[in-house]
């Protein structure tokens, strides 16, 4: 459907190839992009959104944008792993082998001498859910412990973070300010998951990924440019649950 959103961004320069849509948010107070992993991007848009204010700020971020496109449609297809002893598994940038024990003695996942333990499930699936949660509940604990002081150095009180699945994205603020990491980050280094961190802390003083929020990210972060080129790399690689 048209809307004079919509028309203003075909307006301009967006490549003919791009899928693309623009939604109407009720909750939103600024322009919200999101782009999926196969390289379509959406506008998100409030409802009392100017369209020649919204084509503005997509016009300054195209070129961000479309390196963001080219690279999630180039993207390797998702890894997946065999949960078979000695399989690797990431934790905070170390890695770690699978270790299968029988039922009896073992009742969690945990880490023990370098290894990742894991009673012996009836099905892969089986597996990779004790895994993830794992991931989740061991992340959130980190995480926690993590948050305050940057939330400090950015001159907030401490919201409430958790580790979860979040699909194709790797963080997420909720309406109340809560932050959400997916358990996936919680596999690269501390810098990396910090990064991830931050940018929701950020977008607590600043929506969007405009120059505000850039410059919020920086003033806690002044390498966020490194660790973002380091993090677009390595993400690809990251294990999301996907056996066989």
């Amino acid at each position: 459907m048209s809307t004079p959103v919509h028309r203003a961004i075909a307006a301009l320069p967006v490549p003919g190839e791009w899928t693309w849509q623009v939604v109407v948010r009720p909750r939103r107070r600024t322009l919200g992009i999101e782009v999926a992993d196969d390289g379509g991007v959406l506008f998100a848009v409030p409802p009392d959104a100017d369209p020649a204010a919204v084509a503005q700020a997509v016009r300054t971020r195209l070129p961000r944008l479309a390196r963001e496109v080219r690279r999630r449609r180039t993207r390797p297809a998702e890894p997946v792993k065999e949960l078979i002893g000695g399989t690797g598994f990431a934790y905070l940038g170390r890695r770690h082998r699978l270790k299968l024990l029988p039922p009896e003695e073992a009742s969690r996942v945990r880490l023990h001498r370098g290894w990742l333990e894991l009673p012996r499930p009836r099905t892969t699936d089986e597996g990779a859910h004790r895994i993830a949660q794992w991931y989740e509940v061991c992340g959130t604990r980190w995480l926690a412990g993590r948050l305050p002081s940057y939330a400090s150095r950015v001159g907030l009180p401490t919201p409430r973070v958790e580790a979860g699945d979040l699909g194709p994205r790797w963080g997420a603020l909720s309406q109340d300010g809560a932050i959400t990491v997916h358990w996936a980050v919680l596999q690269l280094p501390p810098s990396l998951v910090d990064l991830v961190l931050v940018h929701e802390l950020c977008h607590l003083r600043a929506a969007g990924h405009g120059a505000a929020f850039r410059r919020e990210v920086r003033l806690v972060l002044p390498d966020a440019d490194a660790r973002e080129k380091q993090f677009a790399e390595v993400e690809p690689e990251l294990w999301r649950g996907a056996v066989r």
